[in-house]
């Protein structure tokens, strides 16, 4: 049995965290881990295959069909997708170990994955040069038309070679016999966009390490050149003495080329101070980023939208072996594995989640759904609808090590350069006070006055169109909200608001981000109550209002005494 058979067969699994990253679960079927040497626990296969069937085995059926048990976490894996808040290292784990399984050929065979280019010569057929995989690499699903392979600047490309030799058909009255007398790979390269960055020659399975130039658009492309050498010998039909020879020589030059983003990181942090000594820090980064910590033992942390998850590269389940007699198909041993990135319905988190830091504000560009760029049976809590990038997430904490800041890509191991603003930038933040009063009501509506002033200077704070800041990313202007509005206070720091419906009121202020708001302020609040029954006009108009509800039955009941003494029913009542 073959491994990708093994592969499709479910296993199980359920540990809550394959490391501390394994976050999220989705239905989906996971392979069997095989005894071969893949540099990885059976845990940490069973986290692999996002891709696969979703078939849930039972326990008592693997056992009767395998004779052997699972652990907790393959029982799971059987049954969901498991994701990561980070980009997790065992995709390329197990393509670096499953690489060296790649079989081997002879000069007649040929064997190339399904989804490879071949070309053909005179001499040489079914030739192929195609990349198996270039890590760590992250696939992005941005959108529902945009996916996007994301390179880290130094990495390893691996590929595989092949090709088989053939002879021609020889017709009229003489034979000619072919003699294959050499035959190499002379040439392998690995280009960046038509400059050569790698170079080997002479293997089948070329390993090239790489550096590359920073390009938000780049193509790596893999090219080998294949030498035959063949030597024909001609005689006539019916003798045995040969009549001549001469020798042949074919080169063909095969290629794949992979489109991708080389993924560098350059991270842009703003300080601020709170009133109570709190630290506040947000960064911005223009290309999707996983999240950051904020001291040095890396137990405070924030994180964007984005997770993760891993799944086979399908155009490798199938290999094709060719011989001049025909082709064949099998199942194959080497299945690369890929780093995916979606935008997750979680949204961005904060660790510890009740007493680490606070996200306040994050922002972005919209963008829709990427659930339909998704294979099918990845099962996973992708957005359903439109999502903000998280390029920018700003957060309060108790305390900052702008020291030990970190910036984590979603490509394993990027991490990005920090762009340290100048000292002296930090901003102090304000305190505010907000004040809600009755101005006036009546059993229908009440007039509230709300006043908004710097609680040190008491000077107004006016939200008016003509004061608006407009902060980094475009992050929304200040306001005060009251009963589901928005309100905004005037150049004397007052607004008044009409309500309309009697209840206990909590006027919010929410102040404009201090990345661009200038003087900064925190957010205050302030209750207010209303209700009909605090003026006397409204216990009077209570008591008409009630009055007038029991008119009907007062009537009622005169009537009924009457008619009980008009038909001297009296008499049941008590003397």
């Amino acid at each position: 049995m073959s491994r990708l058979t093994r592969r499709v067969l479910p296993a199980l699994a359920v540990t809550l965290l394959v490391s501390a990253t394994v976050i999220g679960l989705a239905t989906a079927s996971h392979p069997r881990p095989g005894s071969e040497d893949n540099g990885l626990s059976p845990n940490q296969s069973a986290t692999l295959w996002s891709r696969d069937s979703d078939a849930y085995t039972s326990e008592s059926a693997y056992q009767q069909r395998y004779g052997t048990q699972r652990t907790a976490l393959q029982q799971l894996a059987d049954g969901t997708d498991i994701t990561f808040t980070r980009p997790p290292a065992t995709a390329s784990t197990w393509t670096r170990h499953d690489f060296r399984d790649l079989p081997t050929s002879d000069p007649q065979t040929s064997i190339r994955p399904a989804n490879a280019d071949v070309e053909d010569g005179v001499f040489i057929a079914d030739a192929h040069a195609t990349i198996f995989a270039a890590q760590p690499s992250t696939r992005a699903h941005r959108s529902s038309d945009e996916t996007t392979t994301y390179l880290a600047p130094d990495g390893t490309l691996r590929g595989f070679i092949d090709y088989r030799v053939r002879h021609p058909n020889t017709t009229g009255n003489t034979s000619a016999n072919w003699t294959l007398t050499d035959h190499q790979i002379s040439s392998i390269t690995l280009q960046q966009d038509g400059e050569t960055i790698a170079r080997t020659a002479n293997t089948q399975t070329p390993v090239l390490d790489y550096q590359l130039e920073t390009a938000r658009r780049t193509e790596l492309t893999l090219t080998a050149t294949i030498e035959v050498s063949v030597q024909k010998t001609v005689q006539p039909n019916g003798t045995q003495q040969a009549v001549g020879s001469t020798t042949r020589v074919e080169t063909i030059t095969v290629s794949d080329s992979l489109s991708a983003s080389v993924y560098d990181l350059w991270a842009y942090p703003y300080y601020a101070q709170y009133p109570n000594g709190d630290a506040g820090v947000a960064i911005f980064q223009s290309r999707p980023w996983q999240g950051y910590t904020l001291t040095q033992d890396g137990n405070a942390s924030a994180r964007g939208v984005w997770r993760f998850y891993t799944a086979r590269h399908t155009g490798w389940d199938t290999l094709i072996t060719s011989t001049r007699d025909g082709e064949t198909r099998t199942d194959s041993d080497a299945i690369p594995v890929s780093v995916h990135a979606y935008p997750s319905r979680i949204g961005p988190v904060a660790d510890p989640v009740r007493t680490g830091p606070e996200i306040v504000e994050t922002w972005g560009i919209n963008r829709s759904s990427p659930a339909s760029t998704l294979a099918e049976n990845v099962h996973i809590d992708v957005v359903n609808g439109t999502y903000t990038t998280t390029y920018g997430v700003a957060v309060r904490a108790a305390d900052v090590d702008r020291h030990a800041l970190r910036v984590g890509g979603i490509v394993r191991g990027v991490n990005a350069t920090i762009i340290q603003p100048q000292a002296g930038s930090t901003r102090h933040l304000r305190e505010s006070n907000l004040t809600a009063r009755v101005l006036s009501q009546n059993t229908s509506a009440a007039t509230v006055r709300l006043e908004l002033r710097d609680n040190r200077t008491g000077a107004p704070i006016d939200l008016s169109e003509n004061q608006r800041g407009r902060p980094l990313a475009s992050s929304p202007d200040g306001y005060i909200s009251i009963g589901g509005r928005h309100v905004e206070t005037n150049t004397s720091g007052v607004a008044v608001v009409t309500l309309d419906q009697p209840g206990v009121y909590t006027a919010q202020y929410h102040p404009a981000s201090w990345l661009g708001a200038n003087p900064a302020y925190v957010r205050d609040q302030a209750s207010v109550r209303w209700h009909p029954l605090g003026t006397i006009r409204g216990w009077f108009q209570l008591a008409f209002e009630v009055g007038w509800q029991l008119v009907p039955f007062v009537v009622m009941f005169y009537a009924g005494q009457r008619l009980l003494r008009i038909f001297g029913l009296n008499r049941f009542q008590n003397p």
